[in-house]
């Protein structure tokens, strides 16, 4: 693909890599031919920097050899070599070395890019417990800031107040730190994240001891997590000196809390992992989280950074690969265990809303609409484990089944075995004499026997139901549990007002209708509701998506109208808790959609079911997703009802994570959109 919109770096990422190569002992000449070779492999694969280990081009754990002349002499030897090497390749190197600074000796991270020296970062906290002892060889970097550094001839900046700042692509800044630095309480990253680094670098030489790799990943992914960054680290490995330690050569990436990429430890081979740095989702989350800002403003006389500049002229007109795993449904973790804890805390959440809104209000009923779909299901389990919450028996559950002009016998007949099955108290209301005298009083075409079916007659239909259940609630005293969920409050599908969009409390507020089916299958696994209701629910879940409002011999598909829930669900999470651009959305669902064989599926989706879509595909429903979303149906959001807070792709409440105009156009989206191919 040589089209730009298949290039990563035009959608602000940038790649990285971690390395763990091959060492000799007190080898700089052997050491830097092995970071040549593995940042040669680097460059091939496009990565924009590499990351090596701590001392990497002496070895580590060398004690006394350090203070040794002819040794440092060799070290600024290979600096020079790579230096060299460096100046035919398009990245940035990144190698730990013992270097002299007026009489001292520091750890240093050397940052070099297309034959030049950038940086020099000292280590700041050297460790002098356990095993090590650095303090009889090194003097801590935590004075130096504003000096330059001789190395072999060559003038660079020296401190650890560095920033690598790319001129020609927004939002990467680089900081080097080294291995303890992160450790300590206040890691000099976390003061340079506060600055603007938004990728940070770790050459470290942590030893391997039985817990220590779980302890180093739980470290890095949460500092990565509070410093919104990405956060590279690479420890020693195979070649490294076991006199008194061993080492696994530990290399992984994290992105503000996900591991990207890991490399396996103990390899016998020198290892090279790479992934794709999302910096636009870094920096979206740095301008969200206004706490981040405020830390900022509040250390700002310990961040006098010095920015060095550099360009790094990326390739963007091809498609370099995507080495990232984008999931399918961003609202249902990929992990099965991941899945079935969420399913357990979306639940508990729904249900624990509805309780507390029923103890408020001092009401022991609730009325509901049941139509043998999947939202109505959700909402009816959820009200049951509400009422065992309070100690109530489910006949205070009045459900409804109210079928209309189009109401199919198979949804009627799953609508009334549930209720049963349930021990909920159930009831049917047929509304079609009542839908029909309203379009009769409208002067309706639909009610002379013309096969008008518009918005109107559908309306009518959607009207009458909610108009009946909020009566009937009044009638017994009783809440309305609203059923509409999270994907049709995003494309507007619900009728306004006294309409399904319209409740007393709305348990699906914020459940997506792909989350939605697993919560139903996640129920129905705990078996606790009885062989038949088990079974019922499965049915369900089968079941086509339709609103069953217009009669005729082909059912009414809503996904054939508003788009795929899976695309749209992708297209909602992106827009709402990242605010993708409508390319980059665009970018995204390629990727993960464009071949169901590839990639990870929730176990419960049966292969029949996986589905792949063309760009073209992708590109026709995203427009249809913008303008619903845009332009047409924020009135209808901005009047929604109370109902919990569920997952971190937010919510669409006007109280809480999505506040906008009812009268915004989407010209500006659509605008970026046509950049599509």
């Amino acid at each position: 693909m040589t089209h730009p919109f298949f290039c990563l770096h035009n959608h602000g990422f940038i790649r990285a890599a971690v390395a763990t190569p091959q060492l000799k002992v007190a080898e700089p000449a052997f050491n830097a031919a092995k970071i040549i070779e593995m940042s040669r492999k680097a460059d091939q694969q496009a990565a924009s920097v590499v990351l090596f280990p701590e001392l990497g081009l002496s070895a580590y754990a060398i004690d006394d050899l350090l203070q040794q002349d002819v040794l440092l002499l060799a070290v600024e030897r290979a600096l020079e070599e790579i230096v060299k090497a460096s100046a035919h390749l398009k990245l940035i190197i990144v190698v730990g070395a013992p270097l002299r600074h007026r009489g001292r000796l520091y750890n240093c991270a050397v940052a070099i890019f297309r034959g030049e020296i950038l940086a020099v970062t000292p280590k700041i906290f050297l460790p002098n417990y356990r095993e090590f002892y650095e303090k009889r060889h090194f003097s801590s970097g935590a004075s130096i800031v504003g000096a330059q550094i001789n190395i072999a001839g060559r003038e660079a900046p020296f401190g650890w107040d560095l920033l690598l700042e790319a001129v020609d692509v927004p939002d990467l800044v680089l900081h080097m730190e080294i291995c303890e630095d992160v450790w300590a309480p206040i890691p000099p990253s976390s003061r340079a994240a506060l600055a603007g680094a938004t990728v940070l670098l770790n050459l470290s030489a942590s030893n391997a001891i039985v817990g220590k790799s779980d302890f180093r990943q739980r470290l890095c992914a949460t500092h990565s997590a509070s410093c919104l960054s990405a956060y590279l680290y690479s420890a020693s490995g195979r070649g490294e000196s076991t006199t008194d330690l061993a080492w696994d050569g530990e290399a992984m990436i994290h992105e503000n809390g996900v591991l990207l990429a890991k490399a396996p430890r103990f390899s016998t081979q020198p290892e090279l992992v790479v992934a794709d740095l999302d910096l636009g989702l870094l920096a979206t989350e740095r301008m969200r989280q206004s706490s981040f800002g405020d830390c900022a403003d509040r250390e700002q006389s310990n961040m006098n950074f010095r920015r060095i500049k550099f360009t790094l002229n990326l390739t963007r007109d091809r498609d370099l690969n995507f080495l990232r795993r984008v999931e399918r449904f961003p609202f249902v973790p990929s992990d099965e265990a991941r899945l079935s804890e969420l399913c357990y805390e979306a639940f508990n959440i729904q249900a624990h809303g509805l309780e507390q809104r029923l103890r408020a209000a001092n009401i022991s009923k609730v009325v509901i609409g049941v139509s043998g779909g999947l939202d109505s299901t959700h909402a009816l389990l959820v009200a049951i484990a509400a009422m065992e919450r309070l100690e109530l028996p489910r006949e205070n559950i009045l459900a409804y089944t109210l079928p209309a002009f189009a109401t199919t016998s198979k949804t009627k007949a799953n609508a009334w075995g549930l209720m049963r099955a349930l021990g909920v108290t159930g009831n049917e209301i047929d509304l079609s004499s009542a839908a029909l005298q309203m379009l009769r009083d409208i002067q309706h075409p639909a009610a002379l026997g013309e096969d008008r079916y518009d918005a109107t007659y559908e309306n009518v239909q959607a009207g009458a139901r909610s108009a009946l259940l909020f009566r009937l609630a009044n009638l017994h005293n009783a809440l309305v549990i609203g059923t509409g969920d999270l994907s049709e409050l995003a494309l507007g599908w619900c009728t306004y007002g006294v309409g399904d969009q319209m409740s007393h409390y709305n348990v699906n507020a914020s459940v997506s209708k792909t989350l939605i089916q697993h919560l139903i299958r996640w129920c129905a696994a705990q078996g606790r509701y009885g062989e038949t209701a088990t079974q019922l629910l499965y049915d369900i879940l089968d079941t086509e998506i339709s609103p069953e409002l217009i009669p005729g011999k082909e059912m009414q598909r809503t996904q054939d109208i508003v788009g795929p829930y899976e695309l749209q669900d992708f297209n909602l999470f992106y827009v709402t808790r990242y605010g993708f651009s409508p390319s980059k959305i665009a970018f995204l669902a390629w990727r993960a959609w464009r071949e169901a064989q590839s990639g990870y599926w929730p176990s419960a989706i049966k292969e029949s079911e996986r589905r792949h879509y063309t760009l073209e595909e992708i590109k026709r429903w995203l427009e249809i997703f913008l303008k619903r979303f845009f332009a047409t149906s924020q009135f209808k959001r901005t009047a929604a009802p109370n109902g919990p807070k569920v997952s971190s792709g937010g919510s669409l409440s006007p109280r809480g994570d999505w506040r906008a105009p009812s009268d915004a156009h989407a010209q500006t989206w659509l605008d970026d959109f046509d950049a599509i191919p």
